[in-house]
This record gives structure tokens, sequence and C-alpha cells, in this order.
């Protein structure tokens, strides 16, 4: 039995994932013809690219979708407001887009379909996309609580010096101080 599929099947294969995760006739619009996949060593797709940028990444844990920022931009075009959209106030938008995570008491509307552990839109009031990442609460929690962290932001849109998106930062990961407990 062959795991290796083609790409017309790959591309039809996330398609259906992306309708069973965010809602039916997504998929299509979300992954056109002509998107390109990076296989794991076992022959299943890990990242689903359109002309070079990856739009996605298929959790080996679950099979569910992470977006990358390109990956929300097409999603947001495709899926009405406000399918999958955590709405932050626009004061804490600029810390959000370089990658801080948005936090329940800056959220002020939030898809109540959204459930813990979803991947969503960080979005500003006026539709404006800021951020992706996975929801910590549901949508009805986010909008309940007064602390804590609503969306863990794995990317943001703004950009860096170098013309990337800023990813999260790695907070706890200090490589020096790992370093100097090391025992040698």
């Amino acid at each position: 039995m062959s795991t290796g599929y083609s790409e017309n099947s790959s591309l039809r294969r996330v398609q259906v994932i992306a309708d069973y995760q965010f809602g039916a006739g997504v998929g299509p619009g979300f992954f056109p013809e002509g998107c390109t996949f990076i296989l794991s060593t076992t022959g299943r797709i890990r990242q689903i690219l359109f002309e070079g940028t990856r739009l996605a990444t298929v959790r080996a844990s679950d099979g569910r979708l992470t977006l990358g920022i390109e990956g929300a931009k097409r999603l947001q075009a495709v899926l009405p407001a406000p399918g999958y959209r955590v709405v932050i106030r626009d004061d804490v938008a600029e810390f959000v887009a370089k990658g801080k995570n948005a936090f329940a008491k800056h959220v002020i509307a939030a898809d109540p379909a959204i459930r813990a552990g979803d991947d969503v839109m960080v979005v500003a009031g006026d539709d404006r996309l800021i951020a992706c990442g996975a929801a910590v609460v549901s949508g009805a929690e986010m909008l309940a609580f007064n602390y804590g962290v609503a969306v863990r932001v794995r990317q943001g849109s703004e950009k860096d010096a170098s013309g990337k998106y800023q990813p999260p930062p790695d907070e706890g990961d200090d490589e020096e101080a790992r370093h100097e407990c090391r025992a040698d």
C-alpha cells in the first residue's frame, strides 16, 4: 500500500480538512489550485504552500490545520465575519501584531462558535487582520473573563527588518541560561 498522494488528492484532502475545521465550502477558496505540499518522511502532508508561501500546517497529533499569517488572510477573505475571529481593542493591536498574546481583557468581540484549541484570526475593530493563533478559551469565555490569555498568538502581521512576519517571542527560552546550567 502506497502512502504517496497525487497533488490532486492532496489538494482535495486539505480542502476537506478546512471544510471540517472552518465550515462547509471554505476549503476550495482557502486552498486554490496550484498549492504545493511538503510531506513528512512517512509521506503525510505537513505543510501547504501557495506560490512559495506557507498557508497552513497539518498538525501530526490530530490532523487539524494551524494557520500561518498568509493562510489567515486567505481564510479571512473566504469566511464572513464573525467566523473564527477575535476582535481586540485598537490600542493593543500594535503589540499583538508583533507576536504578543491577546488577553481576555482586550477582547471586545469573539465568534461564539470558537472552542478552546481552535485556530483563530485576531482582528482589529475594522476587520483588519492583526495575528493568528490558538484560542486558549472559548469565544464566550473570552468575553466573560477579565484576565488571562485569550489567544496564544502564533504569528503576528507585522514584518521585521528582513521582511519576514514576526514569530511569537520565545518566552522562557534563554539559550545562554541553558548553557550555563549544563553539567559538563
